[in-house]
């Protein structure tokens, strides 16, 4: 029986490419740098801000690295307002769960700050707790502590908490804590050989 549920955010809570795929084209047109199709920014997505520029870059050059994970900082703000939306579904099944008690949490390899932000802006304040994006003191995904925090926090074992998500990235964390993992099919970085939910309706069947 599943008890608790820990969701990944971008492309499993939110459609967040085109606001991720603004924000780096805009950081590298004002470099002067080649920009990326939001098909292939997709691909780019789910180890976090640095990652997602060095993959972009095809370059290991830490500098050129540092100016373009700068100028996405500065335009991400503004340019994921428009382009960030709740999969269609997503809230009612939420609300669904939080009347039911339970618990349930977000962590995601975005920045803590924009984790936070974003949620708050899109979702009903009540419905995660905690809200957990990167910060440099915790590690990250696919490593499971923080997961395990949470259900920790939750009084629960990890046999009783699903870890929601969409990508290899996701899959790994819940196999690494022993969490039941549910990817969803359209998300970023999606693993191969593995039964993947195509609907939020089957996720509510999962859960059942």
């Amino acid at each position: 029986m599943i008890r608790g549920l820990i969701f990944d955010l971008d492309g499993t809570l939110v459609d967040s490419l085109p606001g991720i795929a603004a924000a780096l084209n805009h950081s590298l047109e004002g470099l002067g740098l080649p920009t990326h199709s939001q098909e292939d920014v997709a691909g780019y997505i789910g180890d976090g801000i640095e990652v997602l520029v060095k993959r972009a870059l095809k370059s290991d050059d830490e500098k050129q690295i540092a100016k373009v994970v700068a100028g996405f900082q500065k335009h991400y703000p503004t340019d994921w307002k428009n382009g960030t939306l709740p999969y269609p579904g997503m809230i009612d099944l939420l609300e669904e769960l939080h009347r039911k008690e339970i618990p349930m949490a977000v962590l995601s390899n975005k920045p803590h700050l924009y984790t936070v932000e974003i949620v708050e802006a899109l979702f009903p304040h009540h419905l995660f707790n905690p809200i957990q994006g990167h910060r440099a003191e915790f590690p990250k995904k696919p490593d499971p502590t923080t997961a395990l925090q949470i259900v920790s926090d939750w009084n629960l074992s990890p046999s009783e908490v699903a870890y929601v998500g969409d990508s290899s990235v996701d899959l790994a964390t819940a196999q690494a804590g022993n969490l039941i993992p549910f990817i969803f099919s359209w998300g970023y970085g999606t693993p191969d050989n593995f039964p993947l939910l195509d609907s939020i309706a089957d996720l509510r069947t999962r859960i059942s």
